[in-house]
């Protein structure tokens, strides 16, 4: 099983897309971590969003931001799989994917990211290296990471 992937502005999301994205970010960042936040936060309409498919089936999803609309510099987040699927290397699938993206959409490579604690090793297998100390964004341990060339 290999993803599908498209690349989408906010402007270019249909209804029917938004809506998958939504939920999607909603039963993996609220239900399944069990935390309350505000997921609409102003930024999709700035980040290009990466839509990974299994089929017509919405089953993976990032989004990536030009220097400057996030960190300083550019940047991958709100990186997920639906629970059903993490069994099938999607998550590398769609890293590798994203990392490519920064250069197609921005041509740039240097990211920064602010990633769970427990994914660490995971973002370090993708050349994301830690810096500074872990803290808390929405009661959950996140540590600052670059990616290194």
């Amino acid at each position: 099983m290999k993803l599908s992937f498209q690349i989408k502005t906010f402007e270019d999301l249909n209804t029917t897309e938004l809506y998958a994205v939504m939920r999607l970010r909603s039963e993996v960042f609220v239900v399944e971590q069990n935390c309350v936040y505000l997921d609409l936060d102003g930024k999709d309409q700035k980040s290009r969003h990466i839509l990974g498919y299994l089929g017509s089936e919405l089953v993976a999803y990032c989004r990536i931001f030009d220097k400057g609309d996030y960190f300083e510099e550019a940047s991958i987040g709100r990186v997920l799989v639906a629970y059903a699927y993490r069994n099938h290397q999607f998550g590398h699938e769609l890293m590798r994917f994203a990392i490519a993206a920064l250069w197609t959409c921005f041509e740039t490579i240097k990211c920064t990211i602010s990633a769970q604690l427990y994914l660490k090793h995971f973002y370090e297998s993708h050349g994301f290296v830690q810096e500074g100390v872990s803290y808390l964004e929405d009661d959950i341990p996140h540590i600052k990471m670059n990616l290194k060339q």
